[in-house]
């Protein structure tokens, strides 16, 4: 399962969303405007930084879009 934590405004959020359409990858989307998934993000990585991936297949967890991008195109 592929969680990404996002912001519905941010540009990179929206970056890496639309590269996962594109190449059909499915995300959990969870969006940190809810207080209780804000603290959920911290709690995990440690700032309040969007987007932030997290496989718990292969526990791995990352900010940046490009990175998040990258690490989607070795999972499809």
């Amino acid at each position: 399962m592929l969680d990404l934590y996002i912001l519905q405004t941010c540009p990179y959020c929206k970056k890496v969303l639309a590269f996962a359409e594109e190449k059909g990858i499915s995300l959990n989307t969870i969006d940190i405007a809810d207080s209780k998934n804000e603290e959920t993000l911290i709690t995990l990585g440690g700032k309040r930084q969007v987007p932030f991936l997290v496989d718990k297949d292969r526990n791995v967890q990352m900010y940046e879009s490009a990175d998040i991008i990258e690490y989607l195109k070795t999972v499809i």
